[in-house]
């Protein structure tokens, strides 16, 4: 699935130097604002121990994990919305993205020029928030001009109503400097604003870039952040980019000794991979053999018909039915033979609802 999570921030937070780190390559980080003029596009690979124990059961000629894009997007400026800066140009790019995941400087370093003149991650993030607001409330203007004509001289078409409702209580709330994902709107909302691709609509997680001495503490920086991702419900990662570089570079048994030396389980990189397929309401499921053995992903709620074609096509046209294990079962018994004896092999239709961890078979015929 072509999944994107749009990585934004003032000029010089850290988010080329991040960006370098989630996908080992050698992009621009300089030292003063627009160093990246065009989005970066880089996959990333889900990280999945199930997928390793699988290959040590198969022993597949191929090895494939589940994957989505990370778009490293440049820095935005304030005035960003009335094109300050290269700002129209980068807030399409946003628009283009999946889910937001905004880098909040919480380090001093005097060396490193804040675009703003110093260090206050509560600031950064209003600039940010308040351009992407500005965007969206402009995408409104003009479309409940053009509804609440045609409403008035007589439109009963329900869509055009329900729209105009919908594009109204998303004005409200964006002039009282409220985020779309922060306002309850109905699943016809959604629908109906759905085409509009709201900037303020996308899920966001906030990623804290700290110094290499605060990596096993929370300074009053990363507090602040929490305490105002907390009120709307996000998430905040805390990473220190410079580190993540490091570690990028190391082969598997060096990053684990280099993770262990610093004293933590879990690269921030990986958390926030992890934390932003799980932000999408992603999941995986997997197709096992000797030829391959492949993570694939799926949105949660998706059914196996739907999620049979995200392997091919014709596999969604001509199914049947899929024969589906999970992982935990699997792992449990020892083979897959073992399972069936157990009778935790199933059999299921087009409208089972995919569970993450199903391991599947898919009959179908075209």
């Amino acid at each position: 699935m072509g999944l994107t999570a749009g990585i934004v921030g003032l000029p010089n937070v850290g988010k080329s130097t991040l960006f370098n780190a989630i996908t080992k390559k050698s992009i621009l980080a300089a030292n003063y604002p627009f160093a990246t003029i065009e989005p970066n596009v880089g996959v990333v690979t889900v990280p999945d121990e199930r997928l390793d124990k699988l290959n040590e059961m198969y022993h597949p000629e191929r090895l494939i994990p589940t994957a989505f894009e990370f778009t490293d997007i440049a820095g935005l400026v304030k005035g960003a919305a009335q094109g300050e800066g290269l700002g129209n140009k980068f807030l399409s790019h946003i628009r283009e993205t999946d889910a937001i995941v905004e880098v909040v400087r919480c380090f001093e370093n005097n060396d490193i020029i804040h675009v703003e003149g110093e260090v206050d991650p509560i600031r950064d993030i209003e600039i940010i928030n308040l351009e992407l607001i500005l965007a969206d409330l402009e995408s409104i203007g003009n479309r409940i001009e053009k509804i609440e004509k045609k409403v008035k001289t007589g439109s009963k078409d329900k869509d055009e109503i329900l729209e105009l409702e919908a594009l109204i209580k998303a004005k409200d709330a964006l002039e009282k400097n409220i985020a779309l994902r922060s306002v309850d709107f109905t699943k016809e909302e959604r629908l109906a604003i759905k085409s509009y691709n709201f900037l303020t609509l996308k899920p966001i997680i906030y990623m804290a870039n700290i110094n290499e001495e605060d990596i096993n503490n929370t300074n009053d920086h990363v507090k602040k952040v929490e305490e105002y991702a907390k009120k709307e419900g996000a998430k905040v990662i805390k990473v220190c980019a410079k580190i993540e570089e490091e570690l990028s570079q190391l082969d598997d048994q060096d990053h684990q000794d280099m993770l262990e030396a610093l004293g933590i389980e879990m690269s921030g990189l990986d958390q926030l991979i992890k934390a932003t397929y799980d932000l999408l309401g992603l999941a995986t499921y997997f197709t096992v053999g000797t030829d391959e053995v492949r993570a694939w992903t799926f949105r949660k709620g998706m059914n196996a018909k739907e999620c049979a074609g995200i392997i091919h096509t014709d596999f969604e046209k001509g199914f049947i039915r899929a024969e589906v294990m999970s992982y935990t079962d699997l792992i449990e018994c020892g083979s897959e033979l073992k399972v069936k004896e157990a009778g935790r092999t199933r059999l299921e239709g087009k409208d089972y609802l995919m569970q993450d961890g199903d391991i599947c078979y898919f009959r179908f015929n075209v």
